[in-house]
């Protein structure tokens, strides 16, 4: 560091500032630090500052998966926001399961991580005693839990799913289908959907639970298995649009017209539900928002800042497009 101040002509702690808070530097003064970091090929050494400042300037999320995009415009949005205030996202992938979000949990607790974003509002017993012990803020997305670890950016996915029940009851549909993952998440939309249809007369719900919770194969297979035992649904509400997606595209296959046969409902407004042939009515949450204010409300914590409102409830949309 002192080879990078001498050659910038600044003093170190500009240089640390430099590295660490780059937007308290003048852009001047940033580019030639900058500059002579290149030149001398210095890499800050985050262990001993960590251990200096009791600050890692990282931040550790977990996601279920990042086998598909669902998740990948909430780490996005919370990555760009830390990045512009100087920290780095530490990332894992749960899997969905419980035991493995505690063995990352841990780890990154054990790197003395900042703070932590989480998804979902489902933990085990550890990890929820980890985080209170540890005073790291934590921040829930993707969901809207009873009671919360910390603060939470998310959405209520039982009303999101009480919506599309709503919504297909009444367009005329009698005989519906959930398909989701074995998600936490997922059982809420379909607890949503229970209740739209709680009391109504001549309405019957068959669900399928799929292992793989978000894959197209697992929605051709949904479509494919009632095809071929001669009990098609009216329609069918897909927990992510990746399912209805597959859906659609074994109903091309087999030439079973939507939404004249069956209707088919996603949830994310992934890419994918705008550009299918017919496009899939979804369910729209604000996957990126949902990461930005993650991020705003970490950093705020982190600085020192009141938290105005602990738990952001940044809502959803149901979108009607030709799919059902």
């Amino acid at each position: 560091m002192q080879d990078v101040a001498q050659l910038a002509n600044v003093s170190l702690i500009t240089v640390s500032r430099a590295i660490n808070t780059p937007g308290r530097v003048a852009p001047a003064t940033l580019a030639a630090v900058q500059q002579a970091i290149r030149a001398t090929g210095y890499v800050h050494n985050l262990a001993a500052s960590a251990l200096a400042s009791s600050h890692s300037r990282v931040i550790g999320a977990i996601v279920p998966t990042i086998d598909n995009s669902i998740f990948a415009e909430t780490v996005r949005g919370l990555s760009e926001t830390l990045a512009a205030s100087g920290y780095q996202l530490l990332l894992g992938q749960s899997g969905y399961n419980l035991q493995t979000e505690e063995a990352l949990v841990q780890a990154f607790l054990g790197r003395r991580v900042d703070g932590l974003v989480l998804t979902g509002g489902r933990h085990s017993k550890m990890v929820r005693q980890a985080v209170h012990q540890s005073g790291a803020p934590v921040v829930e997305t993707w969901d809207l839990p009873k009671r919360p670890l910390g603060m939470v950016a998310g959405f209520s996915n039982a009303a999101a799913g009480r919506a599309v029940g709503d919504f297909l009851l009444q367009n005329g549909h009698r005989r519906l289908c959930f398909a989701g993952g074995p998600d936490e998440r997922s059982a809420q939309r379909l607890a949503g959907l229970r209740l739209a249809i709680d009391g109504r007369d001549g309405v019957s719900l068959q669900v399928e639970i799929l292992a793989e919770g978000a894959s197209f194969a697992g929605g051709r297979c949904v479509v494919a298995t009632q095809a071929a035992s001669g009990d098609l649904s009216d329609a069918i509400f897909f927990g992510n649009d990746t399912l209805a997606a597959g859906a659609l595209i074994e109903c091309h296959h087999r030439q079973i017209a939507v939404p004249g046969q069956l209707a088919i409902v996603g949830f994310a407004d992934l890419a994918i539900a705008q550009v299918m042939e017919p496009a899939i009515t979804t369910v729209r949450v604000p996957t990126r928002r949902m990461g930005e204010v993650a991020a705003e409300m970490l950093l705020a914590r982190l600085q020192g800042q009141p938290i105005a409102l602990a738990v952001r409830d940044l809502g959803f949309e149901l979108i009607r497009r030709f799919s059902a």
